[in-house]
């Protein structure tokens, strides 16, 4: 990546709010601002195994006190695309512009990953049509492509392609995609 690439985030704002890359000692903290969601159903609980083995993934919003108040992920399926999942906010924190940030800084990485296109599954339809994202149905790969993902053990490559394995976790979520 370029000097300014996982660093370009790396300053505080006007409020004092850091997005910066998460460190391994982040994931109690992303457990803890997932809890919520995952509750409601409204992201898919993860193991620790499976947030520390991710965590060069992740982005963490802190506050101006230095905890963390924001976490979302940056995961690449292909040559072309990657999912914004993950993506949480301490309730406290919401509509205050940090989930605004915790986007921008995914779709940055994106661009310097050189990656096209991004993809995301969920509830939050208004949020991410603000930052461009439309509603999509079929799938957006190519047939020898959905082969190769269809191979993946990762729940958010099976949500993406629609598999029926992961209906039950994602029944009313919008499926919608950038193209960056």
């Amino acid at each position: 990546m370029s000097e300014h690439g996982r660093h370009a985030f790396h300053e505080r704002d006007e409020h004092g709010i850091l997005v910066r890359p998460a460190v391994a000692a982040d994931v109690p903290h992303i457990q803890r601002l997932i809890a919520p969601y995952v509750d409601r159903r409204i992201l898919l609980g993860k193991e620790n195994v499976a947030l520390y083995g991710s965590i060069q993934q992740f982005r963490i919003a802190e506050g101006p006190d230095g905890v963390p108040i924001g976490c979302g992920a940056l995961a690449v399926f292909w040559d072309d695309i990657a999912e914004v999942r993950t993506l949480a906010l301490d309730g406290d924190w919401i509509h205050k512009r940090v989930g605004h940030r915790m986007l921008e800084a995914l779709e940055h990485d994106a661009r310097e990953l050189g990656v096209a296109r991004i993809f995301c599954l969920t509830f939050e339809v208004d949020f991410f049509a603000k930052h461009g994202y439309l509603e999509i149905g079929e799938s957006v790969v190519s047939p020898d492509v959905y082969a190769e993902l269809v191979r993946s053990s990762d729940e958010g490559v099976a949500e993406f392609l629609d598999l029926a394995r992961v209906k039950p976790n994602t029944l009313g979520n919008t499926r919608m995609l950038k193209i960056l």
